[in-house]
């Protein structure tokens, strides 16, 4: 989920968080800027950026910076992409190395303009990580490949430990958010990573005008294709272009749906403003 405020509207005393800085935070960003990589965290704009780089952790995103996509809550950009740089792999992996990172997190921009959608460069990503960080747990989060199963089978030969799609949204409101996606399409692509026996991850925003039991039908589609990580967070627009907040979600609400979540038996939920895809995704491997 990539999502910023704009400055335009006031925020609640409970969605401020510290400017990003620190030591850790700079080697961070001097490593990802040396090796040529992008971050969601910075692509995306994410809230959480200071806390996980000071935590020595970031969520990486492959493929370049430029999304064939142009979904209507995101920050990253819908233009024509580069051509795949497939050093991009090794300096990856050689990064999280120098990081130390036990576990990391990987995404990218949708890829519609390649025949396989990226999956094959997204398989070699996992195996090149894997191969030069052996103790290193990983997550991807992974577009929709159109719902073709042969190619998210590319990802789930390559061995991550999570696999992660997220819905966004609830069902009314998908066409409005996603450009190309759609739900059940979504959904059977994460059933099809759950009946493979890797552990199933997805998660949605609120604010952006969702009802209560329609968050709660999205929580047992999802239990229905034994997902079995959610993390649910507040929608804050990126820019001026893109969707406006509807509401902002107070606190309690988030606690609400956290523990409707765990009964429905969901392994871990994560549930509050600030939440992001990649919030604390180290405590998802099991």
């Amino acid at each position: 989920m990539t999502m910023q405020d704009t400055g335009r509207q006031r925020l609640p005393r409970w969605m401020k968080s510290p400017l990003p800085s620190g030591e850790n935070y700079s080697k961070v960003k001097r490593l990802i800027a040396e090796h040529r990589l992008h971050t969601i965290c910075t692509s995306g704009n994410c809230p959480n950026k200071g806390e996980c780089w000071n935590a020595g952790t970031a969520s990486f995103m492959i493929m370049g910076e430029k999304c064939t996509r142009n979904c209507r809550f995101c920050y990253v950009k819908n233009l024509i992409p580069d051509p795949l740089d497939w050093e991009e792999p090794r300096r990856l992996a050689e990064t999280i190395r120098t990081l130390g990172l036990k576990h990391v997190v990987i995404t990218s921009v949708d890829r519609d303009d390649q025949p396989d959608g990226g999956a094959r460069f997204w398989a070699e990503t996992i195996r090149k990580v894997k191969e030069i960080n052996p103790g290193t747990t990983m997550e991807t989060l992974i577009p929709d490949f159109n719902g073709r199963e042969e190619l998210v089978q590319k990802i789930i030969e390559a061995g991550p430990e999570v696999i992660s799609h997220n819905l966004e949204t609830v069902r009314r409101l998908t066409s409005k958010v996603r450009s190309a996606a759609r739900y059940d399409r979504s959904l059977k692509v994460l059933q099809f990573v759950a009946n493979a026996g890797i552990v199933s991850k997805s998660g949605i925003m609120l604010g952006l005008g969702e009802k209560p039991d329609e968050v709660l039908e999205t929580m047992d589609d999802l239990c229905s294709v034994n997902c079995k990580v959610l993390t649910i967070g507040q929608y804050l627009q990126p820019d001026s272009n893109l969707m406006k907040v509807e509401e902002y979600i107070r606190p309690e609400t988030f606690e609400f749906y956290r523990e409707e979540g765990m009964k429905r038996g969901f392994s871990h939920v994560e549930s509050s403003s600030l939440v992001r895809s990649s919030y604390h995704a180290e405590k998802h491997v099991y």
